[in-house]
């Protein structure tokens, strides 16, 4: 699974990472963060997310200075945080060839599993290459209530944007890792872990879950089981874990290790943006 597949056109001007601890802002090849007062944003799927909206439009401005006297909006790439969509991996024994049958079939697919009106819904979805082990057609979705997104577009778009490209940090991430052997990437923003099950270059599973403490045991109470599930799954046993925001873990089946970006050490903040970087300048 690659983004680039996904960026038709030349990259956008500039990319923005949105998360509860601040704004990550990309250039060209040149990355900066800038921090957000406590509260300013809080990541939900169904509820106001920007809630000092004021304080995020000024970052954006300091990060981002608009063009003296320029009117045309500049083309962006904004990446929101996890925990304001849902992802899902979908398996289909068949899948239709029609784009508007596909469409409502993966919004079937989803209508009992989000916690908002499917209908009030943006749905992107894309089919991984190849089919799984059990003969399964793949198709990852990734779901947005209209109002979030409407709310994180029209940020942009009052700063002078256009933001034509919007996903989330998790999927954009995954860009930093290449590799084809089964591996369990986990990314801690905040009290948000986020977990992400790879194999053959294919996304097999995700979870973004909001913990009480972040503690190293809470985080592990989550890690166990995921290696157990993707054993199971896979039919064979993962061989690697790739950390975002994260110490080292100790007690899991494979030693842990970082995630790597040309563009300099990714964040839990910056993850995503890095990862579409690697995608958009390869």
């Amino acid at each position: 699974m690659t983004l680039k597949n996904l960026i038709k056109d030349p990259p956008p001007e500039f990319v923005f990472e949105l998360s509860e601890a601040g704004l990550a802002c990309a250039q060209g090849g040149r990355a900066a963060f800038g921090e957000l007062p406590p509260g300013a944003l809080k990541a939900s799927p169904s509820e106001e997310n920007l809630l000092k909206a004021d304080a995020l439009a000024a970052l954006i401005s300091r990060l981002a200075p608009p063009h003296q006297g320029g009117k045309r909006r500049r083309p962006a790439a904004v990446l929101l945080p996890d925990a304001a969509a849902r992802i899902a991996v979908l398996d289909f024994d068949l899948f239709p060839d029609s784009p508007a049958e596909q469409a409502s079939l993966v919004r079937f697919r989803l209508k009992r599993t989000i916690p908002f009106d499917i209908d009030a819904a943006a749905v992107g979805y894309f089919r991984q290459p190849g089919t799984s082990q059990r003969g399964k057609i793949e198709v990852v979705a990734v779901i947005v209530a209209l109002e979030v997104l409407a709310r994180y577009e029209a940020l942009f778009r009052n700063a002078g944007f256009h933001p034509g490209d919007v996903t989330v940090s998790a999927l954009a991430a995954l860009e930093l890792y290449r590799g084809q052997e089964p591996a369990l990437i986990a990314k801690l923003a905040g009290n948000h872990l986020s977990v992400l099950l790879t194999a053959g270059g294919k996304l097999k599973l995700f979870r973004c879950l909001r913990l009480e403490d972040a503690g190293e045991e809470e985080i592990l109470s989550v890690l166990r089981p995921t290696f157990a599930y993707a054993e199971d799954e896979l039919d064979s046993p993962v061989e690697r874990l790739m950390l975002c925001g994260l110490e080292d873990l100790r007690g899991l089946p494979c030693e842990p290790e970082p995630l790597h970006s040309r563009f300099g050490p990714p964040t839990a903040f910056n993850a995503g943006l890095f990862g579409y970087m690697e995608a958009a300048y390869r």
